[in-house]
């Protein structure tokens, strides 16, 4: 088993990038299916999120900051 399994990782090493990525994609999707009604509402949640910080109903926070929040809430 593990000849084959190196053999088909060379394979996989030697093809384009493109093919790859679809590949890589066909795999993850045989191990979690996406599921169409779940994957919509949550592109309806980004869309809408989107809009709020484009028009500024909701304000962003810098990652930098909130890293450093976590750490000085949790490492005390």
């Amino acid at each position: 088993m593990a000849a084959k399994t190196n053999e088909l990782i060379s394979m996989v090493e030697s093809l384009p990038v493109d093919i790859k990525t679809t590949l890589v994609e066909k795999i993850l999707n045989s191990l979690h299916p996406s599921q169409k009604e779940i994957d919509a509402l949550w592109a309806k949640v980004a869309e809408r999120r989107v809009d709020e910080i484009k028009t500024g109903k909701v304000k962003t926070i810098p990652g930098d900051k909130v890293f450093r929040e976590i750490q000085e809430k949790f490492h005390r």
